[in-house]
């Protein structure tokens, strides 16, 4: 079992190395720069998304930065939370492993872990087998939370 975890990980790791992108996204950038330069760009921080009570923007922020890094999250969630063969999307509608989208479930999911999943190969330990602090947690629940909100 544990050959074969090890080759799994190691798949989804050259996997997600290899997920760059597709063909050159910028080659239609220098078409219509005066029409980019036209198009008021979109500040991510006025968006209109109602937050739980108790969250803030910087909070998102910070859970972000820890999901892609310390948190360890992205490796098996994918560096965009869409899913990989370990873990499922957390940006879609349909949630497997937790009774609601709703901040308290998804910190209690983060801090229990996920013992018996329902479509993926292993259980997702505690704290996603790293080492965050409550506030941590509730940094990556409010990251997590916007993915699918």
């Amino acid at each position: 079992m544990q050959r074969r975890m090890t080759a799994l990980f190691g798949a989804v790791v050259v996997a997600l190395a290899a997920c760059g992108g597709g063909p050159d996204a910028s080659s239609n950038q220098t078409e219509a720069p005066a029409a980019q330069a036209e198009a008021p760009a979109v500040d991510h921080s006025a968006m209109t998304m109602d937050l739980p009570e108790g969250v803030t923007q910087e909070m998102v922020t910070a859970g972000k930065a820890i999901f892609e890094g310390a948190g360890l999250c992205a490796t098996c969630h994918g560096a965009d939370g869409t899913g990989t063969a370990l873990a499922p999307n957390l940006t879609d509608a349909e949630w497997l492993n937790i009774p609601a989208k709703s901040m308290d479930a998804i910190i209690a999911t983060v801090t229990t872990g996920v013992a018996a999943p329902q479509q993926h190969p292993s259980p997702m330990p505690a704290k996603g087998g790293s080492n965050l602090t409550d506030q941590q947690i509730r940094e990556v629940a409010a990251y997590v939370f916007t993915l699918s909100h």
